[in-house]
């Protein structure tokens, strides 16, 4: 049998914060409602994201690290640890330096997710090897690429996400053109789409076009998406 589809839920964060990801508008997030959870505390929104799906592995975008080159928020990423025993967690920082990796890595709390848009070259990447996640990231048409990591499949670690901001919360549907021609780069790796998932038949789509998983987080919270329907 090969590996099942993962549904990875998204913890998105802000000010020690769990906030709402639409379009990849960050400056505009506001922190969570949702019915899984009361507040915005990270370790109940993520223990209920990840219940809800019967998730193994978690996603967390530290946004202050990511837009203002804030220091990783370890006691945000501390406390989804405590509670989520278990589930892997994924960690996108903002990581441009191989300080700020290795903290995390020492730790042992998180893989690091490096994203091509925090890159200014291949050096990071190469260093990490299949340690790290690369992140390949778009805002619709544009590529948030500095380094050009899209041109470099011989260096992409094992998984990779690709990551469509512009359809983040939007309902738009999966960027399966996006899939398609990360694979047609690194037939070998593992692919994870994000952004645009809505519901199972998208995560239906994934899996047929080759997909390893999924990054989610409005239709799980919306109930969209649960531990049966995320089932392949």
């Amino acid at each position: 049998m090969g590996t099942p589809f993962a549904v990875i839920p998204v913890i998105d964060l802000r000010h020690g914060r769990v906030v709402r990801a639409r379009r990849g508008e960050r400056h505009s997030y506001a922190p969570i409602e949702t019915s899984l959870a009361k507040g915005s505390e990270p370790g109940p929104v993520a223990a209920a994201l990840a219940g809800a799906v019967a998730a193994r592995t978690l996603y967390l975008a530290d946004l202050d690290a990511i837009m203002e080159g804030a220091p990783p928020d370890l006691a945000a990423l501390e406390a989804v640890a405590r509670a989520c025993p278990g589930v892997t967690l994924w960690l996108d920082a903002g990581f441009a330096e191989p300080s700020a990796v290795e903290a995390v890595l020492a730790g042992g709390l998180a893989r690091p997710v490096l994203g091509s848009e925090s890159q200014r070259d291949t050096a990071l990447l190469r260093a990490l090897g299949s340690r790290a996640i690369l992140s390949l990231d778009s805002r619709g048409a544009e590529r948030l690429d500095p380094a050009d990591l899209n041109a470099r499949p011989e260096i992409w670690p094992d998984d990779v996400i690709v990551m469509s901001l512009a359809r983040v919360g939007a309902g738009l549907g999966p960027d399966l053109d996006g899939l398609a021609a990360a694979r047609a780069l690194a037939p070998r790796a593992r692919l994870y789409a994000a952004g645009g998932v809505r519901e199972a038949a998208d995560l239906a789509a994934l899996r047929a076009a080759g997909a390893a998983g999924a990054l989610v987080a409005s239709a799980i919270h919306d109930g969209r998406i649960t531990a049966d329907l995320a089932e392949p």
